[in-house]
């Protein structure tokens, strides 16, 4: 009886880990995703049963079309060579070893092809031979769907009684091929040619295509599967693919430093097939936050996504403010974390519930401290890019409601500090871009009280008070003086709260706690204060020496908490991993506030991660590890929006862009010498205009294919 309840505890501490990621070959269109196994499968095969296996699968809707979708060639796998994943396609290749020539070199090659398509995908097998004599073999496909639901897969808390329930009975033909349906979808799989054998809900549920192939040497032959999951009824969110909402086909890059091609192409081409259309208006396009967990409108990933993609077009900005600005806030309410101007934080399809993490969310919830002071700066920086006067105007009401929650709402006590706390007891613990329950520690470790006033939200809403003063003096709004005011208010709240050390080694602490003491934890949030209008010249030197210094700056870029931290953890999630965009952000604060020389240092250490993860940067990873290179967070989405856009930062780095689009001009100050050396750019945008710039290993720059009707400065 002991044995066997010890074995029950164990069993119970397994099922409730989240799956691990880092090692799957991922693909993405819009509200379809795809994970593998590196062989191109999807499930497990245990005891003679197909089964799903971990978070493998092809997901629409945030539902799991297809948990099992695995390969044989008569009864064995096809040994796994390589594979590569970008955007919406997936290649593998693998050798039948038991097939063609006896001897060591493999003669058949299996040639696997996964494109994301609308609603689904297309599975493209290639058997191609190179034996001297036919080859025959049957090709089996293993297929089969449960419609978990992914907040249930993240989670972990999947018990075997719960996976029989959701095993989806198929019906179909030879002719006609496979379908099931769960509550949302009905799921058809066709083939071509059609099988010679198909079995309907085999072991586990699984049913069974067998082809019978016959290859001839040096030819190749093929079997197609799409699958297709159509909705059976609408949810309050049905985003579709929105790759389309943008061009950026003329983007194309030459650098001596051969990283820099990869790195953008790869990750242009990832936030392309991660953008979803406004249900309630499909010309708006946006980024979801990422794959698989977060396929979805987060406002802050969005926004910050669309910001540093501003040097190759302003569409996706527009898109991404229109798409928060029709659901922002207009009521109090507790439970959605809700309030008047307030932008929200994410939409979902249905209410989203983690019980591992105690998580209850409506399909809208607002709990987010920054994403409104980041909608307000990015349609200031977006018109700056080019957005036009009759764009902006259409959400000047909504400008108006966001200052005023700014100024109004989002300080509720005397201190005047912007600050949250989880008051439905279900929503997030933290709700800055650090937001889990432990990322806001003091120095010897100890999690900080809430409600928490974080400083990087105070520099945004500096930020974004100024650019709204900007704003409202130019389109005739009444309160430009009363934002300005406001902004100088906080700078000086910000110096009366936020430095914390010993005279001649202060920084910036992390937050101000639920006590009212400034939390003493050194880490990247200070980063994020650059470049936002807070701090004089004597502090950003300050901050600038602090995020450079050996116990921020790794090798691989900017730890979110300090290695002196009692708490410091390399790979967790925000206690001293390195989140790809975080060290971006620090970098272009960096170059914003003219520090040059080390916001080059730290784009060159972000560059310097790529190769690791095939130049397609995962969400966070830590810095090193036993083989002295970064090491993904196993439960990393790849690709995520804010980790592909920022690739484009660090061109935004080397060229110190200053667009004034209203005043006719784009200033550019290269970093000297050239932070990447020699580098040439095209497909730039500026005022709706495209140009390039060629740069030589000195920094000198010169334009190429520049506009004639706008001005464009290189100094």
């Amino acid at each position: 009886m002991t044995v066997k309840t010890a074995m029950t505890a164990a069993d119970s501490e397994q099922i409730a880990r989240r799956p691990w990621v880092h090692n799957l070959s991922i693909s993405v269109n819009g509200n379809v995703t795809a994970l593998s196994a590196p062989s191109g499968d999807m499930g497990s095969l245990v005891g003679g049963k197909w089964s799903a296996d971990g978070a493998q699968g092809v997901y629409v809707d945030d539902r799991r079309a297809v948990s099992v979708l695995a390969v044989h060639l008569g009864n064995e796998s096809p040994v796994p060579v390589a594979d590569a994943s970008s955007g919406g396609r997936s290649d593998f290749f693998s050798s039948a070893r038991q097939l063609g020539n006896p001897g060591a070199d493999p003669t058949v090659e299996v040639r696997r092809r996964r494109i994301v398509i609308v609603q689904g995908i297309t599975e493209i097998l290639d058997i191609a031979s190179r034996a001297d004599q036919c080859v025959e073999t049957d090709v089996v496909l293993h297929i089969a769907g449960d419609g978990a639901a992914i907040s249930s897969v993240k989670s972990g808390i999947v018990t075997e009684a719960l996976l029989a329930a959701a095993r989806l009975e198929p019906a179909g033909s030879l002719d006609t091929g496979l379908s099931w349906r769960d509550q949302w979808h009905r799921t058809d799989v066709t083939f071509d040619p059609a099988p010679t054998l198909l079995i309907l809900g085999g072991p586990g549920g699984v049913s069974v295509a067998t082809f019978r192939l016959v290859v001839a040497p040096g030819q190749t032959r093929s079997v197609v599967a799409t699958v297709r999951a159509s909705r059976l009824q609408k949810s309050s969110f049905d985003a579709d693919s929105g790759a389309h909402g943008v061009d950026w086909s003329e983007v194309f890059i030459q650098s001596v430093d051969r990283r820099l091609e990869p790195i953008l192409i790869t990750g242009l081409n990832d936030l392309q097939h991660l953008l979803l259309t406004d249900p309630e208006e499909p010309s708006s396009v946006f980024a979801a936050a990422g794959t698989p967990w977060y396929l979805t409108l987060f406002g802050r990933d969005a926004l910050w996504a669309a910001r540093m993609t501003l040097p190759f077009g302003t569409e996706l900005a527009a898109g991404t403010l229109r798409a928060l600005a029709r659901r922002q806030g207009s009521v109090f309410d507790s439970d959605r974390a809700e309030a008047p101007g307030k932008i929200p934080h994410e939409l979902r399809r249905t209410s989203y519930v983690d019980l591992s993490a105690g998580l209850d969310l409506p399909p809208v919830y607002y709990g987010t401290i920054d994403a409104t002071p980041l909608w307000i700066s990015l349609l200031r920086d977006a018109w700056k890019w080019g957005l036009s006067d009759r764009r902006v105007e259409a959400l000047l009401p909504n400008l108006q409601a966001a200052t005023r929650w700014l100024t109004e709402f989002a300080a509720p006590d005397a201190d005047g500090l912007l600050k949250y706390i989880d008051a439905s007891g279900k929503g997030l613990a933290n709700q800055g871009w650090k937001d889990s329950g432990d990322a806001i520690r003091w120095r010897d470790g100890h999690v900080a009280d809430a409600p928490i006033a974080l400083c990087e939200a105070q520099a945004y809403a500096i930020e974004a008070a100024s650019a709204a003063a900007e704003l409202f003096n130019h389109f005739n709004i009444d309160g430009s003086a009363d934002l300005n005011d406001y902004a100088e208010q906080m700078r000086a709240r910000f110096r009366d709260h936020f430095w914390v050390g010993p005279q001649g080694g202060q920084f910036i602490g992390l937050a101000v706690d639920g006590h009212g003491q400034t939390v003493d934890g050194l880490g990247s949030n200070m980063g994020h204060v650059l470049g936002t209008g807070t701090l004089n010249a004597e502090e950003v030197e300050r901050v600038a020496h602090t995020l450079t210094s050996p116990e921020l700056l790794s090798r691989y870029g900017i730890c979110t908490l300090a290695s002196d931290n009692v708490g410091f953890n390399p790979i967790g999630y925000h206690t001293g991993s390195i989140w790809t965009h975080d060290t971006a952000i620090c970098a272009w604060g960096l170059a914003r506030e003219g520090k040059r020389d080390e916001a080059t240092r730290v784009a060159q250490s972000l560059l310097a991660s790529a190769e690791a993860f095939d130049y397609r940067w995962p969400e966070l990873y830590a810095s090193a590890g036993v083989l002295d290179r970064p090491v993904p967070y196993p439960a990393s989405c790849r690709p995520q929006a804010w980790s592909a856009a920022s690739a484009v930062v660090l061109i935004s780095v080397a060229f110190g862009f200053e667009p004034d689009a209203p005043a006719g001009r784009l200033t550019l100050r290269p970093v000297r010498p050239a932070a990447y050396g020699q580098m040439t750019v095209h497909g730039l945008r500026f005022a709706g205009r495209s140009f390039g710039v060629r740069c030589a290993p000195d920094g000198g720059s010169e334009l190429l294919d520049a506009p004639d009707d706008i001005e464009i400065v290189i100094l």
